[in-house]
């Protein structure tokens, strides 16, 4: 049955309890609906994945649980000025995918890894870049302050969690690929516009908190 009302934090605890860090942080599940995604489009996002992992930051700001998201810079090689999770690939010293997360946070958004308190994970993502992306979901502490990395994100902001697992806020879209449009889903808060890796993200967060 759906989960009703304002989540707590006792909720996403609740739900994310049973999540486990994936063995093989390249063994990604792809979106409903990538069965009628074209070939190559599919094989982009399953041959020769680099693992990544992204932190989906929780953080409560007065009585409401936020979610807070990034706008990458748009000098960056890869997504471009898109909305993200703060995240990057996985380096040799990254005892998992966990800790690449928190590392990465901490150098994208100056929360330490000590700030946050790991809730639970998400299944490996696949990007058409080339990255098998694991979230890992983690409740920020009271009063950790950002500090951001202006190469690497040009603003921070945060979105009501409510308004994220609510399923009448998963709006149908588009995206070009190879020539094609390809139907996605994608969140329009304030004016940002949340799609790709990172929407589908969402979407299964609504799947186990709601």
């Amino acid at each position: 049955m759906p989960t009703r009302g304002p989540v707590s934090v006792t909720r996403l605890r609740e739900r994310l309890a049973d999540t486990r860090l994936p063995e093989d942080p390249t063994d990604v599940v792809l979106p409903p609906g990538s069965e009628h995604w074209p070939a190559d489009m599919l094989e982009a996002l399953t041959s020769s994945l680099t693992p990544a992992g992204v932190l989906i930051p929780v953080r409560q700001i007065g009585r409401e649980l936020n979610v807070l998201l990034t706008r990458r810079s748009a000098e960056l090689k890869h997504h471009a000025g898109q909305i993200s999770f703060p995240g990057g690939r996985m380096e040799d010293a990254d005892t998992d995918i966990a800790a690449t997360a928190l590392r990465e946070t901490h150098e994208e958004v100056g929360i330490a890894p000590s700030s946050v308190s790991v809730l639970g994970y998400l299944e490996p993502m696949p990007t058409v870049t080339g990255y098998a992306v694991t979230p890992t979901i983690g409740l920020v502490a009271k009063g950790a302050s950002l500090e951001l990395d202006r190469n690497e994100v040009e603003l921070a902001f945060d979105v009501p969690l409510d308004f994220l697992l609510d399923p009448e806020n998963a709006k149908p879209g588009e995206r070009v690929f190879g020539g094609r449009r390809i139907p996605i889903v994608e969140f329009h808060y304030a004016q940002h516009r949340i799609w790709g890796a990172t929407a589908h993200m969402l979407l299964k967060l609504q799947e186990i908190i709601r």
